[in-house]
């Protein structure tokens, strides 16, 4: 087996990072988080679990994500987010690999009403998380900034698991932050928010989420995703349609996945 860095990037995680790191132990080498000065006790737990820390302001997610992969020790580097976990299938699948290709995805269930979600639009979610560090960089995406592999990849087949939400408002919160940056980026690409499309394309989501993509096997979290996907997809068009209508010049406040969080973390205090 080959030595692994196991790269995180955290802000305020101390729910989190003790199941994920516990999680990549066994096949790690290094650990190295890379921390945006958290104010709880990320820090104190990571390290406490043998994690290199380094900490620095946030730059955004492609930028934090490619920094850490810049200063993993090792050749071979394994990103995980703090809200995830390595199931016990995929760790020994790692512990076995023959690292004969570049980079390997897996699936990504993710826990959502208290059950794992296998249909519908999030599984199986394939995401490539370990590579080779002088074959990868990470892609320049401010939403689902992601790692590109210049190579051969391989799927593997044990789970990544992914705990996204902590309840609906959560979910509300991301899907109202991510449409704010899809539109800003459809309009960055002059992409217009016709009636037609506001109207027909979140059904045609629901169908192909729910039906086609089976997500009705989910029971009623997978109706739940279904319909909120479609939601997802309205939102992000009126978005558009509603930067569309400002006055030539006038930009409006910046909808930045940071910022609007920093907001809302303010406004509960």
């Amino acid at each position: 087996m080959r030595s692994i860095s196991t790269v995180v990037i955290t802000y305020n995680e101390e729910d989190n990072i003790a199941r994920c790191l516990e999680s990549v132990a066994l096949f790690s080498d290094e650990i190295l988080v890379v921390d945006s000065h958290s104010t709880d006790r990320t820090v104190e737990i990571a390290r406490d679990l043998g994690a290199r820390i380094i900490q620095r302001d946030w730059p955004g997610y492609d930028k934090q994500r490619q920094f850490a992969i810049d200063n993993a020790k090792h050749e071979w580097v394994f990103s995980i987010d703090a809200d995830e976990e390595v199931s016990a299938e995929l760790c020994t699948e790692i512990q076995a690999l023959d690292f004969a290709q570049d980079g390997y995805e897996m699936p990504r269930p993710v826990w959502y009403l208290n059950r794992w979600i296998r249909h519908g639009v999030w599984y199986p979610g394939y995401i490539l998380r370990l590579f080779r560090r002088d074959k990868a960089h990470v892609s320049d995406d401010p939403v689902h900034e992601s790692v590109v592999v210049s190579g051969r990849t391989a799927r593997l087949r044990g789970d990544l698991l992914h705990y996204s939400y902590r309840d609906l408002e959560h979910h509300l919160d991301k899907i109202n932050d991510f449409t704010s940056v899809s539109a800003r980026e459809m309009a960055a690409r002059r992409r217009r928010a016709t009636v037609l499309r506001m109207a027909l394309y979140p059904y045609l989501e629901f169908f192909r989420t729910y039906i086609i993509k089976r997500g009705f096997l989910d029971g009623f979290a997978g109706f739940q995703v279904s319909l909120l996907h479609a939601y997802y997809v309205f939102l992000k068009w009126a978005k558009l349609r509603e930067i569309g209508m400002r006055p030539r010049g006038v930009v409006g406040p910046r909808s930045d996945i940071e910022e609007s969080s920093d907001r809302r973390a303010e406004a509960k205090r």
